[in-house]
């Protein structure tokens, strides 16, 4: 009996200890190639990750926001409109946490996208802002083309549309966590209170790695 308990001892030392229950790094997401190059006469292969591109839209205080503006800095994306009965609200009421976890952080942003840009102009996203209690960087409401935000919408692996059949618009409810090299770092279900939590749990996860926090 001694020897068994000496047995299970050990077990439960081995996994406290085990790699798999101490997540030090999240997985990177998306499509991935490789890149062959000489460095210092040596043939190197690197993996390259997908990115998100280029873009240019405008938040609810009429300010220009680029892919620049989100140099050095960890953010949270979304898709959504103002006018939305049904998922929207709740993934902006699960949002808010995000927002008041992370608000005072200046390396950290949340940007959403509207998918209705034709009554969400920038007038009604900051009145919507608002609502949602939102002041300040840390969350932005972005407008622009439709043709750019659907297509911004596959760099973040989401599928939008215009209106369905019975004449509203469609979107995927996915929050998605991006890093300072602009990769794709995990999505959550943002109507699961669970999953943005864990989401939060996560960027706290992200905001540690080493090139996180050499990136500058």
């Amino acid at each position: 009996m001694k020897k068994l308990w000496i047995g299970f001892i050990a077990l439960a030392l081995f996994n406290a200890c085990s790699p798999s229950n101490n997540k030090t790094a999240l997985p990177i997401l998306g499509n991935k190639t490789t890149e062959t190059k000489t460095v210092n006469g040596k043939t190197v292969t690197d993996t390259v990750y997908q990115t998100i591109p280029a873009f240019k839209f405008v938040n609810q205080y009429g300010d220009t926001i680029t892919n620049k503006s989100l140099d050095g800095k960890i953010y949270v994306a979304d898709f959504f409109f103002t006018t939305c009965p049904s998922i929207c609200p709740v993934m902006h009421r699960n949002m808010l946490n995000v927002y008041k976890e992370f608000k005072d952080d200046p390396n950290f942003r949340i940007i959403s996208h509207t998918i209705d840009p034709k009554y969400d102009t920038v007038p009604v996203l900051k009145r919507h802002a608002d609502k949602l209690g939102i002041t300040g960087d840390t969350w932005w409401l972005l407008h622009g083309e439709k043709g750019d935000t659907y297509g911004i919408a596959k760099s973040y692996l989401q599928t939008v549309s215009e209106k369905n059949p019975k004449g509203e618009f469609i979107h995927d409810g996915f929050f998605i966590l991006i890093d300072k090299q602009k990769r794709i770092r995990g999505t959550y279900e943002g109507t699961d209170a669970a999953e943005v939590t864990k989401m939060i749990g996560d960027i706290k996860i992200l905001k540690a790695e080493p090139d996180q926090i050499a990136a500058k």
